[in-house]
């Protein structure tokens, strides 16, 4: 008889559970499609074609001339612009393009506590009696050395997808994967830009009239 009365308690916190696996696995079912999405549109012609328009526009205002501390020029400000392009075509769904849309502003306060701090450094330096320096063994190299291969491989992993340095090891491979797949087709559209400027380049070139050479003087 006490075996078939059956405890309200126990029930209610199964069927929570129930309730909770169910919830967590839509969730992760969901989050599986939009990467799946996310991929496929990395590789589409549209998505290309966007990115290549937009980088356009980023590349036009670009400086070219000599260095500013406000900002970069050259190389270094194509780069930034193509990454910056290519986290607003992300629109800030993963990590890695939320930390490059803002990577720049951490580095202007990072400039201004350095100069406030380099200041600071300078006093102090100037007042401190020189010490003699004594050899040290690096704490973080032998702490590298007792570190499995396979952890160390994930730190590097981490460090090379932007906003992934402390992450666990499933959100750096989801990350690395979309990172990958959106650099990609950036390398496909910045080749297919510059393969237009250079056939544009050298259509100038083939269709310019040929120069005007000085007639030799003819003999009277």
């Amino acid at each position: 008889m006490a075996s078939l009365i059956t405890n309200p308690v126990t029930n209610t916190n199964s069927d929570r559970s129930k309730r909770k696996k169910k919830k967590n696995s839509m969730v992760k079912q969901n989050l599986q499609r939009s990467q799946k999405e996310d991929h496929a549109r990395w590789k589409s012609e549209a998505q290309q074609q966007i990115y290549s328009s937009k980088l356009i526009q980023a590349l036009s205002q670009v400086s070219l001339g000599t260095p500013s501390p406000s900002a970069p020029c050259g190389g270094r400000a194509v780069r930034e612009a193509a990454d910056r392009v290519l986290a607003v075509a992300a629109k800030g769904r993963t990590r890695w393009s939320r930390a490059i849309l803002t990577s720049r502003l951490k580095l202007k306060f990072r400039k201004q506590k350095r100069s406030q701090r380099g200041s600071a450094a300078a006093v102090a330096a100037a007042t401190r009696t020189s010490r003699s320096k004594k050899p040290r063994v690096s704490v973080l190299k032998l702490k590298a050395k007792s570190v499995p291969t396979v952890q160390r491989k994930v730190k590097v992993l981490g460090r090379l997808v932007p906003g992934c340095r402390k992450q666990p090891l499933p959100v750096i491979l989801e990350e690395a994967t979309d990172y990958i797949a959106a650099l990609e087709m950036q390398v496909r559209a910045m080749s297919a830009l510059a393969d237009l400027l250079s056939g544009s380049g050298a259509a100038s070139s083939s269709s310019a009239p040929p120069p005007e050479w000085p007639m030799p003087p003819t003999g009277q």
